[in-house]
């Protein structure tokens, strides 16, 4: 960023000698400049241009409107809490009006309108039959902001079950708003490679950041919007690498079926030095990169890129290449439509990003993954460079789980290793048992169903029912299809 006020001063400073070096006199007096008026003369032209960029960029702003003005004015760090409805920001104004349109109202005195998804669904205290129709959201709670009920009669009447989250919605509230606020944000500033003695600790996010040389982070706010991002990289190399806080210790997690897939993995992420180096002599040969399918990409594809390189500075020695399978994985892609044509070279249209970085290359394909398997595209697969990832899959959900009804067992034909994550400990619970029923046996769970060390620390809401509150990759465990070990029989 531009130091203004130190760059006008040295603008002033130096403004009689750049009198005497116009731009046109220097140009028909370049040749009788010396070295270090040439050096002046660069710096004079600088500073000129960074005063006209800060100058316009200043003009610009103040043809903005004045509520734009008034919206950076409210929006500091000690007031960052206004009520959705009456939010200084267009955005958070239009969003409130989308929850009225669509969230009823969770008092237990209306009728129910949809079935419970989970016990402690708001639903599931409603009445079937009898008492009052189903009503819109209208009535902002004053303590979190958000429109959580129909009207201030059935908010107070409902108040002590609405405290069990009142803390959690003010939260979200402010967190939404500080993303608006126009501050700059440190805690998106990530450290590349560091040096390979220096080892990872991955206790926690605090380790984590500190042993990776992450910017400190003393606010919990900037701690939440940093990790809300990380979370899914991090996730992914939590569990891959060798330095991982699951292990087959008691309370590890980590099964002895998971030792030995995660093992095979890790063969080819921290391979021993080579000595390779630039240069001819330095030539050595090198495995091929280790892939990971995210299936039924959404949100995660959209990342930034320096998000995504978060994972290969964990494995500074191997290579990778992540590859986004799903109908929606250009979901907030706009700018990279339209989508390549299906050729012969491309059947199915993928969107290959493989400048990102020597180590990473991206693949995205718009497709179902059962119909890139029965096409045998990414065949053969194998457990040494392998691994599936499914961030928040729904597997169990009674409305998606029959889009993974075909899919699920292809993933476990592979019999490479399946990282998959939840939202909330009873969605992850949902998931494993559906796998589980539906596998007929033929699955090794690798890493137990428990809560993720490294799950975002921002809490989200669902515009559709504000009672329902969730956190990015909240829940991890691993599966894998069946391996059988082969015995030798006693011919006689």
């Amino acid at each position: 960023m531009l130091n203004t006020t130190s760059d006008t001063k040295e603008y002033q400073r130096l403004e009689p000698t750049a009198r005497r070096f116009s731009a046109r006199s220097l140009r028909t007096r370049a040749r009788e400049l010396t070295p270090n008026q040439h050096v002046l003369a660069r710096r004079i032209s600088s500073v000129r241009f960074q005063i006209s960029s800060t100058s316009d960029y200043i003009k610009s702003q103040t043809k903005l409107s004045g509520e734009k003005k008034e919206d950076l004015r409210l929006l500091t760090p000690d007031n960052l809490f206004h009520p959705f409805s009456k939010s200084p920001l267009q955005t958070i104004r239009e969003r409130a009006k989308f929850i009225k349109r669509n969230a009823h109202c969770p008092h237990p005195d209306h009728h129910q309108t949809r079935l419970p998804m989970s016990p402690d669904d708001p639903e599931a205290k409603k009445k079937t039959t009898g008492g009052l129709p189903p009503a819109l959201v209208s009535f902002d709670c004053p303590d979190c902001g958000i429109p959580t009920y129909c009207s201030e009669g059935h908010w107070a009447d409902d108040y002590e079950a609405h405290l069990e989250i009142c803390d959690t919605l003010r939260q979200v509230n402010e967190d939404d708003h500080d993303l608006h606020s126009g501050r700059f944000f440190p805690e998106f500033s990530y450290p590349t490679y560091q040096i390979e003695e220096a080892m990872i600790n991955m206790t926690n996010w605090d380790t984590l950041l500190y042993s990776r040389e992450f910017q400190a982070i003393n606010n919990e706010r900037s701690l939440r919007q940093a990790t809300k991002l990380l979370t899914y990289p991090i996730t992914i190399g939590s569990i891959l690498h060798e330095l991982s806080p699951y292990n087959i210790k008691k309370g590890g997690r980590l099964t002895v079926e998971g030792l030995k897939s995660l093992s095979a993995l890790r063969y080819n992420l921290h391979p021993p030095k080579s000595g390779a180096g630039p240069g001819i002599k330095g030539l050595r040969p090198k495995s091929p990169p280790v892939r990971i399918f995210v299936v039924g990409a959404r949100a995660e594809s959209s990342l930034p890129r320096d998000v995504w390189m978060q994972l290969v500075y964990l494995f500074p020695r191997s290579d990778f290449h992540l590859i986004l399978i799903g109908p929606e994985s250009m979901m907030n892609r706009d700018q990279e439509f339209p989508l390549p044509e299906r050729t012969s070279n491309n059947p199915f249209g993928a969107i290959v990003e493989d400048r990102i970085s020597p180590q990473l290359k991206i693949s995205t394909y718009v497709e179902y993954y059962h119909t890139l398997h029965k096409a045998n595209h990414f065949y053969p697969y194998d457990p040494y460079f392998d691994c599936f990832m499914l961030f928040h899959p729904g597997i169990g959900h009674p409305v998606g789980s029959h889009e993974w009804r075909e899919t699920i067992p292809l993933l476990l034909e592979t019999k490479v290793p399946i990282l998959a994550t939840g939202y909330t400990q009873f969605d992850m619970e949902r998931d494993v048992n559906w796998v589980k029923e539906n596998s007929k046996g033929e699955v090794d769970i690798l890493l137990e169903p428990e809560e993720n060390r490294f799950r975002s620390l921002r809490w989200d809401l669902n515009d559709m029912d504000p009672q329902d509150i969730t956190c990015g990759n909240w829940g991890v465990w691993a599966f894998r299809g069946k391996r059988y070990e082969a015995e030798r029989a006693n011919l006689k």
